[in-house]
């Protein structure tokens, strides 16, 4: 599955990357591709922790058309 992450140069330097349909899903890293590679752990972990949250309830999907 592809997300579209946002990648901000932080003023302390390094990046700040984050998903906007995850909300409080955000990593960081020294380099573009280390914030690229953290945020991809990132959205797996909070994916997880999603599915743990939800589990016992009822989960559909829709699809929506572009």
């Amino acid at each position: 599955m592809k997300y579209k992450v946002v990648l901000e140069q932080a003023e302390e330097g390094g990046y700040t990357a984050y998903v906007p349909v995850l909300k409080g899903c955000v990593s960081e890293g020294d380099t573009v591709d280390e914030a690229l590679d953290n945020i991809k752990i990132a959205i797996t972990e909070f994916l997880e922790a999603l599915e743990e949250v939800n589990k016992g309830k009822r989960v559909v999907e829709v699809e929506v058309a572009a």
